[in-house]
Order: C-alpha cells, then structure tokens, then sequence
C-alpha cells in the first residue's frame, strides 16, 4: 500500500469485435496498407498485405520497437472478417469491418494478452532518425525513504528511423517502448504514456551524460543518464534464490475466467499437484496497485514463490493477472468492493474444475488483498478458510497516517518534519473523505496543496491520487465488520517490522474483530516486514535489497495451517 507507482505497467481492454450490421456497404479489399495503434503504450503497427499465387500474403512492422517486416500467416479476409497470424512474436489478429469508422475493428492476442486494435487504411508515417544518441543510457531514481530504482534507456537507429525503450532491471525484465522520443539541439525528450511518465534532459557537449528530470505520478525527480561504454555488461539482475525454476513436480495450467459482475475476463495460472485428486486450493488475492499474478515486485515474486511452495505440499493454486494486467481486462480504477467480485469470479471459476475439492477451497490475500478476503468469505459460503498475510484491522486512513510516519522515521526523516508531515496528510484526508463527489474531493484537494507551496504539477498529480474513487473507498473502509462475520477458519500474520500494515496497530484490532470466531489465529512474526522478508528496519528501501522473497517461518505457518484445514 502507498507504494510508488511502478513503472513497467501494462493496461489493456477487451474490445470484442463488432459483427458487420446487415445493410453496410461492403467492406474493403485487405490489400495495401493499412496501420494502427496498439494498447496504452501506444504502439505504432503497420501491415502491409499483398495478394500472391498462393493466396494473401504480407508483413508487419512494429514501429515503435523497430521490428520490420515480420511475415504473416494465414491471412484471411472473407465476409467482412480480416484475420492474419505473426509468427515472429506469437500474436494473431481478428477483426471486423466497421463501416462507421472505416477500419478493421478486433482484437490482438498475444500470449496472454488481450487488447483492442483498429486497422485503418494508409501508410505509416516515417519516424526520423536522431542522431547522436544510440545505445544504452543508464540511470538511478532516487525515490527517498523508497529507496532507489535504476533505469535504462535503449536507444536503437536503423531503416524504420530512431526507437527508444525504457527498462527497469530493478523491477522485472522487458523493455517498454516510449511513446515519443525526440531530440532539439541538447534537449532531449521522451514519454511513456503507457505509465505516465516523461523525461526532459539535456545532453552534455561530450554525448556521454543526459541530466535532467523524471516526472511520474506528480512527482518530479533528478535522473542522470550515463551512456553505457562499449564492451560495459548490462545492469546485473537482482539476485532471487528462491524463485523456482523448471521443473516442476506438479501441473501449470494457464486458464482464463470471466466476471460477469465485473463485465471483466481474468487470466492466471493454475497449479495442480501430481496425482488422482481432488485437491484443497487456495486463491491468492494481489495487494493494492496494479500486480501481476506472481505479485512481481523489486524482482521479488511472492505468489509465485508461495504457490510453489503450497503445490509442492499438496495444494492446488490458483494466482490470477489483476484488472488490465497481462491477460486481464477490466477497469483498473476499480475499488477494493469491485476487486472483490474478480476473487468471487476465482472461486466460482474453481468449483467448475474436476481437479479440485469443492469443500477445501480457501483464500489467501495479502496487504489489500487481506482486507478483500474477509469481504468474499463474509457473503460466499464457498470459502471454507481465509488466510490474511498483512491484511488491515483498522480502517484505511489509520493504514496510512501510520504508515506514513513509520516510513518517513525509517528513513531518517527527523521527527518535527514527520510531525508536521501527519498533520497536513490529515487535513489532506478529511478534505477526501468529506467531499460529497470525486470532483470535488480533487478540486479540494489541490487547493489544499498548493496553499502549502507546492508546485502546480505536483499538485495536480497528488491531488488525483488521493481524489480516486479507489483511495476514497480504501480511506473509508472498516475491515472490522467483515471480519466480525467470517464464520469460517482465519490465519492473520503480519511482521513485526511491517511499515505498510504496521503490527501495534492492526494486531489488537484483528484479534479484537475475530474474538467471536472459534477458530481464529492471529500472529505477530518476528523480524519480518510488508512482505514478510526477514528484514533489518522494514523500511520499503531494503525490500529489493533483501536477497529472501518470503522467510522460510511465514511460509511454514501458511502451509502448515492450510494442510490442517484442509484434511
């Protein structure tokens, strides 16, 4: 929770191809060229389809990424329908013939991703070539009490004219194009729509160093660029022993479900233990932000980690993309009660598979993730246990008032500073929560912000954040009551060194909300943090610092307890 916004996002939609209305005029013939815009990072796509003896044949360029001419396979236009594969990147397209907007309306699947694409005729614009700035550029976020985060800029000329994509090592890899990438003189300027982010710097005489600013999120940081010496290694991957590698003694299925509440499809993984069957399972429940289905973080993979560690004893798993990640769809400014519906779309999903025991299906939700879990099992009779791994027992602006005053002492912030900084968060809050509308609550809190001198940018971003329909809700939302009607097995730990989900204030209250279950255990583990590593300080800082992805004690306490409720 409160966690910087990451920077390799993805955002997707699920648009279903239109049907061709009775009475349109007839659609074009797929010969030529025709271009298009692909998903929230905005990739430029161009197809070029020829007819040849053997029938239609044709390439694709990704612009953007500075792929060319990848071939195509078995292309079809018939009846309104246009259909093609790429073979070079896994992706097949299928669209429709929309008279409307002139353009082959459809989608493109890729793996496990879903997103809408349009094709409308003409040619792709030429994007220049810039010269003096190829290679590989890197560079250090300082993020404060956060830590650091070290990027890279790949920068590549070649016929389709100059590509630009940004890494971040610290975070996973893969490389996320940028939207624009434009040079004037020394200025240099690059966008990633896709996360919200842009860099303005400026080139210094020898074209060795770029010094300028990082701005995400309304947040304005220095970042400094080093071009990368021939020869030099690339930045060196974080150090994760305990993500398992192939292969594996048990079965991952990738599998796919909609949420009919939610008007959404969701994607993950299932993972069955070896044998007859049938299985207890377990549904992880992401925490706040937008998270993949291991829950990647820092280079950290948590679920994944706990998911083989529970199929390896016996339990089925099921671990699923969050809203507009991977191979989900759905809005991703989602509350935590419209999250819900995507875990009950999951449990529901579950009961339809012979590989797994109806009555032994339970929940384990971490950070918002915990807060959603008792929501689910309060009101679905399908989740026979929960499992809370840093959930809240205090209502969300407690979560954060805290949080924030542990972090900023963790980070050496000196105590009148702290002091001063919970004061204004409060104002900030009480002005959020007391707006009638979400309007209303940005409009006020601007206002509020920029009385204190902050800059108008930086303003406006913060205010935003704050003034979300999610960070409305989550401010208002008393895990209490939920947790009070849980009548069903409940395991809470939270770590005693947790600076997000702090253990003094959410142990009283868990125990507290859960004294009329029979069969509630909370737990206060020693020496860990947020995400139950074995820490020094639980400062957010050391989380991509600590080598461990979850202590070996929080992994037996979770596997222990779901086998001995799940016999």
């Amino acid at each position: 929770m409160g966690r910087f916004q990451r920077l390799l996002a993805a955002a997707s939609a699920l648009l279903t191809a239109p049907a061709v209305a009775h009475g349109q005029p007839a659609a074009p013939a797929v010969e030529g060229e025709w271009v298009g815009t692909l998903g929230p990072a905005e990739l430029h796509l161009a197809v070029h389809v020829r007819r040849a003896a053997t029938g239609l044949t044709g390439t694709m360029d990704s612009l953007d990424q500075g792929s060319m001419a990848m071939p195509l396979a078995a292309v079809e236009a018939a009846g309104g329908r246009f259909v093609f594969d790429v073979p070079a990147v896994g992706g097949h397209f299928a669209g429709a013939w929309d008279a409307a907007s002139r353009a082959y309306r459809g989608e493109w699947t890729q793996q496990n991703l879903h997103l809408p694409l349009a094709l409308t005729q003409g040619a792709a614009a030429t994007r220049p070539a810039i010269a003096g700035l190829d290679g590989d550029w890197d560079g250090v976020l300082q993020l404060g009490v956060m830590g650091s985060l070290r990027l890279v800029f790949h920068v590549r000329s070649g016929p389709g004219g100059t590509v630009a994509s940004l890494e971040s090592p610290d975070q996973g890899t893969g490389q996320l194009p940028f939207s624009t990438f434009t040079r004037e003189g020394t200025k240099v300027r690059a966008e990633a729509k896709a996360i919200g982010a842009r860099f303005e710097g400026v080139l210094d005489p020898a074209g060795t160093t770029l010094d300028g600013r990082w701005t995400q999120g309304g947040q304005e940081k220095p970042l400094v660029l080093k071009r990368r010496t021939s020869g030099s290694s690339a930045p060196a991957a974080l150090r994760r022993p305990q993500t398992p590698v192939p292969p594996f003694p048990y079965r991952q299925i990738e599998v796919a479900f909609d949420n009919a509440a939610g008007h959404n499809r969701l994607a993950g993984t299932l993972t069955v233990p070896e044998g007859r069957g049938p299985f207890p399972a377990a549904l992880l429940i992401t925490g706040s932000g937008l998270q993949d289905r291991d829950e990647t973080l820092m280079g950290h993979k948590p679920f994944l980690v706990l998911a083989d560690y529970l199929s390896r004893r016996g339990i089925a798993v099921l671990r699923v993309d969050d809203r507009s990640i991977g191979g989900s769809t759905g809005d991703p400014k989602g509350t935590t009660f419209d999250l819900a519906t995507d875990t009950e779309a999951g449990l529901t999903f579950l009961l339809t598979r012979a590989e797994i025991d109806r009555r032994r299906i339970g929940l384990v939700g971490h950070s918002e993730g915990g807060a959603i879990a008792p929501l689910v099992a309060a009101r679905n009779p399908a989740a026979a246990w929960i499992v809370l791994l840093a959930g809240p027992g205090v209502p969300g602006d407690r979560v954060i008032l805290a949080q924030q005053r542990l972090i900023q002492a963790a980070g050496g912030v000196p105590q009148s500073t702290i002091d001063a900084n919970s004061a204004l968060q409060r104002r900030l809050l009480d002005v959020v929560e007391r707006a009638p509308t979400q309007e209303a609550a940005l409009a006020g809190a601007k206002k509020l912000l920029l009385e204190t001198g902050m800059r108008e940018g930086a303003a406006e971003g913060n205010a935003a954040a704050v003034s979300s329909n999610w960070y409305r809700t989550f401010l208002k939302l008393d895990p209490a009551p939920a947790l009070r009607a849980v009548h069903v097995p409940v395991l809470a730990l939270i770590g005693s060194l947790d600076l997000q989900v702090p253990a003094a204030d959410n142990i009283p209250a868990l125990k507290a909300a859960l004294a009329g279950n029979g069969d509630a255990t909370v737990v206060e583990l020693p020496g860990l943090n947020h995400l139950f590593q074995t820490a020094r300080t639980g400062a957010i800082a050391e989380y991509a610092q600590i080598e461990e992805t979850i202590a070996p004690v929080a992994l037996r306490t979770v596997g222990d307890w779901i086998a001995s409720h799940s016999k």
